[in-house]
């Protein structure tokens, strides 16, 4: 059937003598074109063979058949610890680092469906005045000359020929033009200069906007000769567009785009060409300028400003107040304007601000007429803002607490300029489209139908976007809006948005390395990502999955199972094959093969946990009620969540599962345990909370975006090993303290790597790469520090070690035995200490957030919300992550977890389950209560598979 570790007849790659990590010399033989599943517990080695080994092998192959320029890097490139891989065709990895994409990224950028969308609406779009809504024509000159002589009497004007627009260079022909024309005036990125006999040196790497002072006139009688000319000079110049800058009362200066090509018919308003970077918020061209294309500004939030409104202002209802310097807080609290507008509308400073008119507390808040002839009053906001702005950077902290991220006023969360918003296509404007959910954007591009000559450019572009959104539907991904920002999306959401982009780019001959693809999807979904998988397949491209679903596991053409165990134990190839013939090579040690066969499945909760899921709910004080849920697609629900007890929220995908505990439940605990944070989703109502005297929410962003955060600094491990060695003989004759141990500060760390035990090389055509530090060898500590021991251990080898390794070094140091005790309990055993954050997955990061947590004293009145804690763990794993779960709630804490594993489900003591599909189908309560009751419901996809 097949040689040692290796694969059937055929093209196959080749893996000889792999050591990387744990790997003891593995020996495989992986078939091309097929689906390989790499399975294991957790630790055994999976990701080491496909991402450290292979993919990394890829990689470097890829980077020394480029250019000269990076092949002078080549050098410093380590091969991966391997002795052999042949057959190897160039890979793609496409993993689940949740925190790889940052804040301007929206699932329609990541997948290049916004640079289509952009390119459709800048040649087929209808342009419309951003003032007044009119469609934009043209302009002759003989209506621009009019619009100027309308300004009136007096009003100064100056015409500009816009030259550049927006380019880098230093543009010395542009320049020259201009003295050519006889102008001595130029207008360079906004600051007016004389033009000398040599051109202004520009910095040519910088974009530059270059206009031409064409003249300078007053507006008055006699002048229509003159403006004539330079109308038209300036539209010779500009290549049909001028610029008119008007002096406003005040003395500013406004100005006013005018084109023979876009105008505006009735308010003439001009506005540049349309072109595709119009309609991208990375752009300058195209970001709104009010949030620079975030959406979002950061400004005071009145539901933080005064959270509780069953308070009056004298009852200290304003909260922010209280955070004031004192000579402020008299002024704001004592303005004779706030006193003035309470007086109109007839209430007290004793009233509380729960029995204010709408409009009343409106104006409190934003600011509004006194009706005493005194000014208006400007608004508790606009005061903060104003105190605010006047502090110095390091005494704002305590009034950043009542902020929060809003959507920006200018463009509503559109991101875009006016000129863009006001672009449509069959009325839809481009950001009312991306709001849109892929499968609902797929039916609105459908219907769109084009006359001659848009004939010929619409429908290819039509059909690449509807292209691309339909392999969105296909991974599960139809639920998401297409102006989700990536950073928003879990681990495996985001690593789904990717494969899509794969799957749109036809790529053939490709190795797709994909590590855990069914994350955070429900088994019916399953079905749909596996089918995209055989896409990949089916092109002629190799599919290696690392991966932990059954139903992928078996639908696999060859299976390869590390083990036994993690860490040490593992990183030996134990089975291997077909699933449903797998040879064993070490028999009896594939865990994966007695679960696959059987002898290991489990069906119902966990035999060994006290007090049963009954006798919690019957001891149960009482419930969080939430009333009215209506956040997103949630179709304004009620449910109730157990105190003390596990409660799993299930449903498909896109079901509105993280709407209900992420923005509603987790957002509402906070602002009441800490009355800050964000705004929660919307609800009518929320009971319960003051059960609830600390809230932990632990989802799957990361634990930090830079090599310096590690699993032993964010659980503070490391704080305690740096104290222990504070204190070895060594150290205490040299007089090192604690922070000679810390390799974020300068001392004892490696300057040369300053203590990241890395260097970044900067290509600028590829991702950045990280190589251990020469000097240090990746120990992050310079020598004299590493000569201070603990039990013959530097603390840069103890860095190094694995969680599991470290504790029988630590077993008699209490502080730094217990946290190591909770990583290892989070099944994290296989984690070294000092990895970087930066390469974990959603699912690790999330489980080192839950050990943090088990390290410390609980108070039994904690409400530990989670995000599919079993992302990245065997089935061999579930059981012991359950067991915490469980332990938690056994001590009196409320346990929330989102979930779609069946056997956590089974193990949980309430369901909330939500559906019956995702999107607009979804949000709908389909069943509640324990799980044999949802089980026996028959409702749903979830009680199918329970």
């Amino acid at each position: 059937m097949s040689d040692r570790n290796g694969g059937p007849g055929g093209a196959s790659i080749r893996v000889r003598g792999a050591r990387v990590h744990n790997l003891r010399d593995v020996d495989v033989d992986l078939p091309r074109d097929r689906l390989v599943v790499l399975t294991g517990v957790s630790g055994s080695g999976k990701s080491s063979l496909a991402f450290d080994t292979i993919y990394a092998e890829g990689q470097r192959r890829y980077i020394e058949g480029l250019s000269a320029y990076a092949r002078q890097f080549l050098d410093q490139l380590e091969p991966p610890d391997v002795d052999l891989i042949e057959g190897l065709p160039p890979t793609v990895a496409i993993d689940q680092k949740s925190g790889a994409a940052g804040p301007r990224s929206t699932v329609a950028t990541v997948t290049e469906i916004h640079d289509y969308l952009r390119l459709l609406y800048a040649r087929a779009g209808v342009p419309h005045c951003p003032g007044c809504g009119e469609p934009i024509r043209s302009q002759t000159a003989e209506q621009m000359i009019g619009s100027v002589l309308g300004l009136g009497e007096g009003r100064k004007v100056i015409i500009l020929a816009p030259i550049v627009r927006g380019r880098k260079g230093q543009h010395l022909d542009a320049f020259r033009a201009i003295r050519r024309a006889g102008l001595i005036r130029t207008r360079v990125d906004g600051e007016t200069i004389e033009l000398a006999d040599e051109p202004p040196k520009l910095a040519k790497t910088k974009v530059h906007d270059i206009e031409a002072v064409v003249d300078r006139l007053v507006v008055r009688e006699g002048i229509r000769s003159r403006l004539a000319d330079s109308v038209d000079l300036a539209l010779k110049l500009g290549d049909g567009a001028l610029v008119l800058s008007i002096q406003q009362e005040g003395g500013s200066w406004l100005d006013r785009s005018l084109s023979t090509k876009l105008s505006c018919p009735r308010c003439g308003l001009g506005v540049p060409e349309i072109e595709p970077r119009t309609f991208s918020f990375n752009s300058p061209y195209g970001a709104c300028p009010g949030c620079d294309g975030l959406g979002v500004v950061s400004a005071f939030d009145p539901e933080l400003v005064a959270p509780d409104r069953s308070k009056s202002i004298a009852g200290g209802a304003v909260a922010a107040w209280a955070a004031l310097p004192p000579k402020s807080r008299t002024e704001v609290q004592g303005d004779d304007r706030l006193i003035a507008l309470l007086d109109r509308h007839k209430i007290t400073s004793e009233t509380p601000l729960s029995s204010w008119p709408a409009k009343a507390l409106r104006e409190f808040f934003e600011g509004g007429p006194t009706g005493k002839g005194k000014p208006p009053y400007n608004g508790v906001i606009v005061e903060l803002r104003a105190v605010h702005d006047a502090l110095p950077e390091r005494r704002r902290e305590a009034l950043d607490a009542f902020r929060s991220d809003l959507p920006c006023p200018s463009c509503l969360g559109a991101r875009l300029r006016p000129e863009a918003r006001a672009v449509t296509l069959d009325g839809t404007p481009i950001h009312a489209l991306t709001a849109m959910t892929a499968d609902r954007a797929r039916g609105v591009l459908g219907s769109l139908r084009f006359e001659p000559p848009l004939d010929r450019v619409g429908p290819p572009l039509v059909a690449e976007v509807a292209e691309r959104l339909s392999f969105l539907e296909r991974v599960g991904l139809g639920y998401l809006t297409l102006d989700r920002p990536a950073d928003t999306l879990s681990g495996g959401e985001l690593q789904r948005v990717r494969l899509a982009t794969q799957i749109g780019s036809g790529l053939v001959g490709v190795c797709y390395v994909l590590d855990e693809p069914t994350a955070g999807l429900h088994p019916r979904d399953t079905e749909r990502l596996l089918a995209s998988l055989a896409d990949l397949r089916a092109r002629g491209n190799s599919v290696l999955v690392v991966e932990h679903d059954e139903t992928t596991i078996r639908a696999a053409d060859w299976l390869v199972d590390l083990g036994p165990g993690a860490g040490p134990d593992g990183g030996r190839v134990v089975a291997l094959g077909p699933p449903g013939a797998m040879d064993e090579t070490e028999p009896g040690a594939s865990v994966t093969l007695r679960y696959l066969r059987g002898g290991e499945r489990r069906e119902g909760p966990l035999p060994a946990l006290i007090p049963p899921g009954e006798a919690r709910l019957a001891r149960s004080p009482g419930r969080i009620a939430i009333s009215g849920a209506s956040e997103h697609n949630l179709k304004s629900i009620d449910v109730e969540i157990p105190i003390g007890a596990l409660t799993g929220v299930s449903g498909v995908s896109g079901s509105g599962k993280s709407s209900l505990v992420l923005d509603i439940l987790a957002r509402a605990a906070r602002r009441a345990l800490e009355g800050t944070g964000p705004r929660p989703g919307a609800h009518t109502s929320i009971s319960g909370l003051d059960q609830i005297d600390k809230q932990i929410l632990i989802d799957q962003s990361p634990i930090g975006r830079t090599p310096r955060s590690t699993p032993a600094t964010y659980t503070g491990v490391f704080d305690d090993i740096r104290r222990l060695y504070a204190t070895t003989r060594e150290a205490k004759v040299r007089g090192y303290g604690p922070g000679r141990f810390s390799f974020n500060t300068k001392g004892g760390r490696c300057e040369s790597c300053e203590g990241q035990g890395v260097r970044r090389i900067e290509m600028t055509f590829l991702p950045d790469l990280d190589i251990p530090c020469e000097t240090c060898r990746g120990l992050r500590f310079d020598r004299a520090t590493l000569e201070c021991r603990f039990r013959g251990k530097s603390i840069g080898d103890v860095l190094l070690m694995r969680v599991d390794e470290a504790r029988p070094l630590f077993e008699n140091v209490p502080k730094v035995a217990r946290g190591l005790e909770a990583l290892h309990e989070a099944g994290l055993g296989y984690v070294t200490l000092g990895q970087s954050s930066t390469t974990l997955s959603g699912g690790e990061a999330q489980r080192v957030k839950l050990a943090a947590e088990l390290g410390r004293v609980a108070t039994g009145r904690t409400l530990y919300v989670l995000d599919e804690p079993t992302t990245g763990l065997h089935f061999a794993d579930v059981d012991n992550l359950l067991r915490i779960l469980l332990r938690l709630a056994d001590l009196g804490n409320t346990v929330v977890v989102i979930e779609h594993n069946p056997d956590v489900l089974r193990a949980a003591d309430w369901l909330i389950d939500l559906g019956p599909d995702a999107g607009d189908a979804g949000g709908s309560l389909v069943a509640m209560g324990p799980p044999a009751e949802v089980a026996a419901s028959g409702k749903g996809h979830t009680s199918r598979y329970l």
